[in-house]
């Protein structure tokens, strides 16, 4: 598959369409790594001090956001999976502030978690590149809303562009 089409309205809850709104291109395959480039060069470019900087009390470091934006990546492709497989078990959400503060992220080496987060996203690629139309179009329920596998592809992306637009805004010196 060359390029999936972006989410019709109601194939998708509400708050995704923030991030969907975000994306540019109209190949997502390419925007994928377009924008985890720039992801990539943003992360590696930034020096320790601010890797660690939080701009308010309970904000996340870089560091934080950055196991955020991968660890979110890894529990959506498995939404996607389960949900592709016509699977319709209904899926617990999950507390992004309990992983953060768990994730042992302000520990890691930035490049390590770099590495893993281009790890995480090849494997986002091929996962939906294998999906046909059909198991692209396939709902799920998932934090007790109803989603579709393409709808989350797109999340997955606007939701890395929008943490990289946060760290851009609140922590880098303009």
């Amino acid at each position: 598959m060359n390029t999936i089409t972006k989410p019709q309205l109601g194939t998708y809850p509400v708050y995704y369409q923030k991030y969907i709104d975000l994306i540019k291109g109209e190949n997502i395959f390419d925007e994928l790594y377009k924008e985890h480039f720039e992801t990539m060069e943003l992360l590696t470019s930034v020096d320790e001090e601010t890797l660690q900087y939080r701009y308010a009390e309970g904000k996340w470091t870089i560091r934080e956001i950055t196991q955020h934006i991968s660890d979110t990546e890894r529990i959506l492709t498995y939404r996607a999976l389960r949900f592709s497989r016509n699977d319709q078990t209904a899926l617990p959400g999950f507390d992004e502030n309990i992983f953060a503060a768990n994730s042992n992220a302000n520990q890691r080496d930035i490049n390590d978690m770099v590495r893993e987060l281009s790890v995480v996203r090849a494997a986002t690629v091929e996962l939906f590149k294998s999906f046909s139309e059909e198991m692209l179009d396939r709902k799920g329920n998932a934090n007790g809303t109803e989603v579709a596998v393409r709808s989350i592809l797109f999340f997955i992306l606007g939701h890395e562009i929008h943490h990289r637009n946060v760290i851009d805004e609140k922590y880098l010196p303009h």
